[in-house]
């Protein structure tokens, strides 16, 4: 399968069950906007591998047919820390739980993705204040940060797909590169600035 067709399967999968998340508020705003959901997701893919984009839609395949939603466990997973009551009480008997290894991995992976959204932060600190407030610490009933989200994610990934995945955060790291500034680069591409300097300087006017 070509790679863009990957990554639309991928996003056609998420969007169908982030339709099917059902909120303790009920329905969110952005659930509406499949424009924006579409650019968010498709930054983030841009920069996946071709294994990890495969890998990643197996996942979703695997959890369709086997009556999972992984968006939904996604946002349920962030409640360990944005509602640790009715986490604790309602969500967590119900979710698979994590080895200790695993968790592991995924902690050194937010770590360095962390660091990166930081770094990121400091350059372009106009495009870093539209982003998610940054650690885990931050959360709030009005906000979920970076960390946290990252987590949640990192969470409903088969250990397959966390596996890939944490050998492409290490061989960035390897590279000195910053898939923070990757990602943001390829939103603001596809929203139609030339690059990241153009869209931060637009953040001032």
């Amino acid at each position: 399968m070509a790679r863009e067709q990957t990554q639309q399967r991928i996003i056609d999968t998420e969007w169908q069950m982030f339709q099917r998340t059902q909120g303790r508020e009920g329905r969110a705003q952005c659930q509406n906007d499949r424009p924006q959901f579409e650019l968010m997701r498709l930054s983030q893919f841009m920069t996946w591998p071709e294994p990890l984009l495969d890998s990643y839609l197996t996942d979703l395949e695997q959890a369709q047919r086997e009556g999972r939603n992984l968006v939904t466990e996604k946002y349920a997973r962030m409640m360990a820390s944005t509602d640790r009551e009715i986490y604790e009480r309602e969500i967590k008997p119900f979710l698979q739980p994590l080895s200790e290894e695993r968790q592991a991995t995924q902690e050194h992976v937010i770590a360095v993705q962390v660091a990166w959204a930081r770094q990121f932060r400091k350059q372009y600190p106009n495009l870093g204040n539209a982003m998610r407030v940054l650690t885990t610490d931050e959360d709030s009933a009005a906000g979920t940060s970076f960390e946290t989200y990252l987590r949640g994610e990192l969470s409903t990934y088969s250990p397959r797909t966390i596996d890939r995945y944490a050998h492409f955060v290490d061989t960035l790291q390897s590279d000195h590169k910053n898939l923070t500034e990757m990602t943001i680069r390829n939103t603001v591409q596809l929203s139609g600035y030339d690059d990241l300097p153009d869209a931060e300087a637009a953040q001032q006017q």
